[in-house]
């Protein structure tokens, strides 16, 4: 059996859509370390008033060229794909100008403080134009979900460090592994279980058991699997993470957990970093602390679960269950751009020094949030309300559920086994 790219008539490699996200992210981490060091919007507001802030002419103009930097490198990415550029400079326009609204409302300190993130604003932004004026084929040219995401995911593997997982300590680290696989595997087949389909499955067992909507994208991109399926996930994690920012913080009160254990949940089992900081805070600084760093810990592991992804699904998508693909057929299926993840973390763990990882990080931070709120307006302007409501017939959602259950139950008990009166005295905590 020979898959699409080793088929004869398979497009050069320069119109693969893996290779040009990773030339594509490669390029603007290789700018951003030259030099390229664009000032950042800000889209940070509390009440309407502060508003005036965000519409100055010197934050627009800010905006204004990081749309103009993305579009410079999503414009040739998208004229090799076979786009048709004038429809797609057109259509480009207004998903960057949907990706920079859901970033303002974002951007609102109490919406912020709940763990609700761009992408469920920049979902809910393509689904409301899909829904009333609908989408016309001049617009319908820019949305590229994938390329975006994949471009996005090259750049995100620069804030990997590896050395953020070492400086955590043997303790952060042993729950984030054993939080990581153990929940992984239950969620898995909690959701095959409940006859949820093996894509959904692996995104679903991916976002509780790590870090939520990244894990879900990494997931996603790894397996090449369908946008309207992450979006899915994506608004789950979401929804779940604002009640449990507020109720565990109280459930760790009540139950008078030690300030270092209950962080230590928070962080194992929260989606979000800003909402294991948020919560954390509602107990103690010492909370917060370790709850970040658990938190950091199993971030780190996004580039390692995206890589053995991609393997494991290389080697069993195959027609027939017994069939083992060769090294050539594993290569033609692997998603080539998780090479450009893997090679930008392990360059600014090893190769980059820390002043300077610390320095490009707004940058490459507000860079990489602009492709992926593309690809979220884009997952919205392509999806119908009512396929992500009735997906799989709620099966999903109860598997989400039920594997959320299991994780704060486990990394409860991991949390108590390993911080309980063990990390109080860590220098890292002082």
């Amino acid at each position: 059996m020979s898959s699409p790219a080793s088929a004869p008539n398979a497009p050069r490699w320069w119109r693969v859509e893996d290779w040009i996200a990773l030339v594509i992210g490669a390029s603007i981490l290789a700018l951003v370390l030259a030099g390229l060091r664009p000032a950042m919007p800000s889209f940070k507001w509390q009440a309407l008033g502060d508003l005036a802030s965000v519409f100055t002419g010197s934050n627009l103009g800010r905006s204004a060229g990081i749309a103009l930097i993305v579009l410079l490198f999503a414009a040739p990415g998208a004229a090799l794909l076979g786009a048709r550029l004038p429809r797609f400079l057109a259509g480009f326009a207004v998903v960057a100008a949907l990706a920079w609204t859901a970033q303002l409302l974002a951007g609102n300190v109490t919406i912020k403080n709940w763990g609700f993130e761009y992408v469920l604003f920049a979902l809910v932004l393509g689904l409301v134009i899909n829904h009333t004026v609908g989408v016309p084929d001049w617009l319908r040219e820019a949305v590229r979900t994938e390329f975006y995401i994949k471009s996005g995911l090259v750049i995100l593997g620069a804030n990997v460090l590896v050395q953020e997982l070492l400086g955590a300590g043997l303790l952060g680290i042993a729950q984030a592994i054993l939080v990581v696989t153990v929940v992984w595997y239950v969620a898995y087949w909690i959701a095959r279980k409940l006859r949820v389909d093996d894509e959904l499955a692996v995104m679903l067992s991916t976002a509780v058991s790590i870090c939520g909507v990244s894990a879900a994208i990494a997931a996603c991109g790894a397996i090449q699997g369908d946008r309207k399926k992450l979006s899915y996930i994506t608004s789950l994690v979401l929804i779940v993470a604002a009640p449990m920012m507020v109720l565990m913080p109280l459930a760790a009160k009540a139950w008078h957990l030690p300030d270092a254990v209950a962080g230590a949940w928070l962080g194992g089992t929260l989606d979000t970093s800003g909402s294991v900081v948020a919560a954390g805070q509602l107990i103690s600084d010492q909370a917060m602390k370790a709850g970040v760093i658990v938190k950091f810990s199993q971030n780190v592991l996004i580039g390692v679960a995206a890589f053995l992804l991609s393997i494991w699904w290389s080697m069993r998508n195959t027609q027939h269950p017994n069939e083992r693909p060769s090294a050539r057929v594993i290569w033609d299926r692997f998603p080539k751009f998780v090479l450009g993840f893997v090679a930008a973390s392990i360059v600014f763990s090893f190769a980059v020094d820390p002043a300077t990882v610390k320095s490009t990080k707004p940058v490459l931070d507000g860079l990489r949030n602009f492709w992926f709120a593309l690809a979220f307006v884009s997952i919205g302007l392509e999806t119908h309300f009512g396929e992500l409501v009735s997906m799989q017939g709620g099966r999903p959602a109860l598997a989400f559920t039920a594997a959320q259950l299991v994780n704060v139950v486990w990394t409860l008990l991991l949390a108590w086994l390993l911080f309980g009166g063990i990390i109080v005295a860590a220098p890292v905590l002082k």
